[in-house]
């Protein structure tokens, strides 16, 4: 009968830096282009919401467009035509627009 040679395995290489690079640098890649710039336009937003003032002309998130009337700590009431008012959560104000744009459209 003939034997099988068994050939030896070799040792199990130590986890190194090398196998870990890959994964570090797609991190990288997600914190500079979807991370941070999500950081920085929450923080725009927060401000805009924090600086709103009575008059100002403002974009809902759900496409309204109006003037502001009064503004609570949690609710902004606009004026989306002569004597209408809506109220509406703060946070759905998304955008702040130029003044007189209403008047425009």
């Amino acid at each position: 009968m003939i034997s099988l040679a068994h050939a030896q395995t070799a040792a199990p290489a130590a986890p190194g830096f090398e196998q870990f690079l890959p994964l570090i640098i797609i991190f990288i890649l997600f914190w500079f282009m979807l991370i941070r710039p999500q950081m920085k336009r929450a923080k725009e937003q927060k401000k805009m919401l924090a600086d709103l003032t009575k008059g100002d002309e403002v974009v809902t998130a759900s496409g309204q467009v109006g003037k502001v009337a009064k503004i609570s700590e949690q609710y902004v009431s606009l004026e989306i035509a002569d004597g209408v008012i809506t109220h509406v959560q703060k946070q759905s104000v998304q955008t702040l627009l130029p003044k007189g744009t209403i008047k425009g459209l």
